[in-house]
Order: C-alpha cells, then sequence, then structure tokens
C-alpha cells in the first residue's frame, strides 16, 4: 500500500532543506542541457540562503514541500499579486515552480500537485493559472497540456549568460 502525501507550507526555519531540495531538483532535470557556470550564476541569484528568505518572507509567495510519509519528494512555489513575474494581474495565480526528485517522478504526483495548485487559485478567487517552462523541457510541456494548460505567449528566461525561451502556458479555471 502506497503511503499518501501530505503537502505542507514551507517556513522559514526550513529555508536550507529548501536550498537543497532546490538545487538537486534543479540539477537533475536541467544539468545535462546547461553549462556549470551558467548553472552556478543561475544558483546564487535563485537559490542563495538570502533570495530564498526574501522570497519566504514575501507574503504574495509561497513555498510548498510535498512528503510521502516522512521522505520529502517534491516541492513548488506559487505566486500572486505583484510577486509574480510576468503577468501580475490579480486574476491568476503563478505556479514558478514545480520540481519531483526523478525517484518519484511518473507516479500521479505531479497531479496531485496540480490539483492543489488549483484548489489554492480557487479558494484566492482567481481565474486562471499560469507558468512558464522551457521549449525544450517537452516532458513537461506535454505534462501540462495533458491537464489543459494551453500555450498563450512565451517569454527569455536568463540563466547564467543563456538567454532561453519558456513557453507561457495557462489553464482557465
Amino acid at each position: 500500500m502506497q503511503v499518501p502525501y501530505k503537502i505542507n507550507q514551507v517556513n522559514i526555519q526550513q529555508v536550507h532543506q529548501l536550498q537543497k531540495i532546490s538545487k538537486e531538483t534543479f540539477l537533475a532535470a536541467f544539468a545535462k542541457d546547461n553549462t556549470a557556470q551558467n548553472i552556478e550564476d543561475y544558483f546564487e541569484k535563485a537559490f542563495s540562503i538570502k533570495a530564498l528568505n526574501n522570497q519566504l518572507n514575501n507574503l504574495n509567495s509561497r513555498f510548498y514541500f510535498v512528503y510521502q510519509g516522512p521522505e520529502l519528494c517534491a516541492y513548488f512555489k506559487i505566486n500572486i499579486g505583484d510577486s509574480q513575474t510576468e503577468i501580475q494581474g490579480m486574476d491568476g495565480l503563478e505556479l514558478e515552480r514545480i520540481y519531483i526528485y526523478p525517484s518519484f517522478q511518473n507516479q500521479g504526483l505531479g497531479e496531485i500537485i496540480l490539483n492543489e495548485v488549483k484548489i489554492k487559485a480557487i479558494l484566492e478567487n482567481k481565474k486562471y493559472i499560469w507558468l512558464g517552462v522551457w521549449e525544450h523541457n517537452i516532458k513537461a510541456i506535454q505534462f501540462y497540456k495533458r491537464f489543459g494548460f494551453e500555450q498563450f505567449d512565451n517569454h527569455i528566461y536568463i540563466l547564467g549568460d543563456d538567454a532561453q525561451t519558456d513557453l507561457m502556458m495557462r489553464l482557465i479555471l
């Protein structure tokens, strides 16, 4: 019997654990496609303790850990209002990060996380959820499409000194 998943909001005392999972899951997803220097530069910008503390202290940004039993298996981050990275309208909720350790992928956890994000968006009276996904991350793009997300635009995402194109996708609630 599979142990059910538990989702808890991350607090400031968990910043080192957040940094660890952020780096490990990002490396697992993107190390093979990016230079070590670009990843190191990105880590300093996005995953330094200072950067994560700033994000955790922002009332319009929330991180969540996902556990199976005692084991941390994933995390995600949502933004509302002016904390959104692009569209800062009041009608939307941004799913900025969703990362799952490889050993927990392909087990339905992504769907569980998306359902939780939908619930949070509805409780916040949002009309849509949006996100950016790297154009070369075909697996993620297919995943989001399967759950009703549609591309509506694209933007440039800077990783170190590499300007990459992200597809912007939206799910109307």
